[in-house]
């Protein structure tokens, strides 16, 4: 990473044909560089203008662009920054960041436009992390997920945490400054209860890091059953495409598809799988070797079948495979609609019946695996998260052994509070740690 002193330069836009592309400017000499490359030059911050990019050594037109100036601290990396929103395309934005290069700007390097952020206060880690998260979402609760980091929201509920911890450190520094004093001046009940609430905090959102790869990649929903028990069918009408062939020939299906698809609060992963059976056709047991995996790693199974004989059939059989909870559906309604299947959700899925009932059942077989997804909850993604939490927790059992055992003197005792500080503000980058920048700014892409 460069010196922060640096005036640096990159396309922030995505690469490829597209009606505009923006080149941010960020850095003390940002304003007199684009001044000599551009015909006019906002005189006031935030205010746009049109202007030809023009070469100053030749006179010759690169580009025509709205040019906004932004004056620090009022800019998003908190320096004096300049916005060039000209044509898009590869060779446009090329040839004015070769333009600003050779004017004494540097190419930033990946994610320093947000690292300067982070360093000027104008964000926090997490914060810093949402927004490569929003880029990258695949999902719909992911991309909200990463919304509530970069609002602050996320953050707000770990410093709460930090802030708990450092009361209790405040309640121990009572026993050390006044030792002769019986039990100190605070009650050990309210160290403890200081204590409870904090192993609640970090437990809460420790639950919600279980979350995080659901709402990240969305909860594998393997349809599993029999051969031409009709999962191909419901696959497609649950995505309202058709995707997978649909044939009456047993095991038609000769491999695993998968698509996610929004239901009402969970991101789900669909996964099409061949019918479970022995088959001396060497492609199709090998398709059923793939579904054997994807039900290895399933958090929800839909057993389909048409009899109650196909359905429990296929759930002993799923179950010596696959510990994930079962949603039993009975298919093909329209064409076997006498045969009652207890416990079943009934599904037509040439007409489209039952479809939102299968849904809801399994958003209901997710909210007791994961605790109801609620838009506004804490859900972290990375496993640095879940390391830094992990972390905490461990130091607050660790002070909680000591404190229990009444033997261990306060001073000592109190040592693992300060580790889990240490955590939580090495999550939100309280503390410059050099070696956590790094890496998380290594994943931005160049113009962030």
């Amino acid at each position: 990473m460069g010196a922060l002193d640096d005036t640096i330069v990159a396309v922030s836009t995505a690469a490829g044909r597209a009606a505009i592309a923006v080149v941010r400017l960020s850095g003390p000499r940002s304003h007199d560089i684009a001044r000599r490359c551009l015909t006019r030059f906002p005189e006031t911050s935030r205010v746009a203008v049109l202007s030809d990019v023009r070469d100053p050594l030749t006179g010759a037109v690169v580009d025509r662009a709205v040019v906004t100036r932004y004056d620090a601290p009022l800019s998003f990396t908190g320096e004096d920054a300049v916005e060039v929103s000209g044509h898009g395309g590869l060779l446009s934005p090329a040839a004015v960041t070769a333009l600003l290069i050779r004017e004494g700007a540097r190419q930033a390097d990946p994610g320093e436009f947000t690292r300067r952020a982070l360093l000027n206060g104008k964000l926090d880690l997490l914060q810093a992390e949402a927004i490569a998260s929003v880029v990258d979402a695949r999902t719909e609760a992911a991309r909200r997920a990463a919304l509530h980091h970069a609002d602050g929201g996320t953050s707000r509920q770990i410093l709460a945490l930090r802030d708990t911890i450092i009361e209790l450190e405040a309640l121990l520094a009572y026993d050390i400054d006044f030792p002769e004093e019986d039990d100190g001046p605070v009650a050990p009940e309210r160290v403890e209860r200081t204590l409870a609430l904090a192993r609640d905090q970090v437990g809460a959102l420790l639950r919600n890091v279980r979350v995080g790869e659901v709402v990240r990649e969305g909860a594998v929903v393997v349809l599993a059953g029999p051969p031409n028990a009709g999962k191909s069918s419901l696959f497609n009408a649950l995505l309202g495409v058709d995707r997978a062939i649909v044939h009456e020939t047993p095991g038609t299906t000769r491999d695993a598809i998968d698509a996610v698809i929004e239901a009402s609060r969970w991101p789900l992963r669909l996964v099409d799988t061949a019918g479970l059976r022995e088959s001396d056709d060497d492609v199709e047991r090998t398709g059923v070797e793939v579904s054997r995996r994807y039900l290895a790693g399933a958090h929800v199974v839909v057993v389909c079948g048409v009899t109650q004989a196909e359905i429990q059939f296929a759930q002993r059989a799923i179950r010596t495979i696959s510990p994930a909870p079962q949603v039993a559906v009975a298919t093909k309604r329209d064409i076997a609609p006498g045969e009652l299947v207890a416990g079943a959700v009934a599904v037509s899925a040439h007409r489209r019946e039952g479809l939102s009932a299968l849904l809801d059942e399994i958003e209901r077989v997710l909210d007791e695996q994961y605790g109801s997804l609620e838009p506004d909850a804490p859900v972290l993604t990375r496993a640095r998260h879940q390391a830094a939490l992990t972390e905490a927790a461990r130091e607050l059992d660790a002070f909680a052994a000591a404190w229990s055992s009444r033997e261990i003197p306060a001073t000592v005792a109190a040592v693992p509070l300060r580790g889990a500080v240490h955590a939580l503000e090495a999550l939100v980058g309280v503390v410059d740690v050099e070696d956590v920048l790094s890496r998380v700014f290594s994943s931005f892409c160049v113009g962030k």
